[in-house]
């Protein structure tokens, strides 16, 4: 993969380990949804986890798949997303 994004997968892959997902779902914005599959990959070589893709729309990490809860997902892992910042000006 190369460096166009920032995806920090090396500090996913540890997460995953760390807390010992079985199942974990990305959630992708639709610029990167074509890299799913290096993204899947690179995870699963990485970690015991069962990866998930969620090709539906994204709008924001408030968005959460719907019916998530019936398919057994330990984690989710969105990308894509910018973190929103309070700013004391508002």
């Amino acid at each position: 993969m190369d460096n166009l994004y920032n995806l920090s997968l090396d500090k996913i892959i540890e997460s995953i380990n760390r807390q010992k997902a079985k199942r974990v779902l990305i959630q992708l914005a639709d610029g990167l949804k074509p890299r799913a599959g290096e993204i899947a990959d690179k995870i699963e070589q990485n970690t015991p986890a069962e990866v998930l893709i969620w090709f539906g729309s994204c709008y924001g990490a408030c968005d959460l798949p719907v019916g998530i809860d019936r398919i057994g997902v330990d984690l989710i892992i969105q990308f894509g997303h910018t973190k929103f910042n309070k700013s004391e000006t508002w």
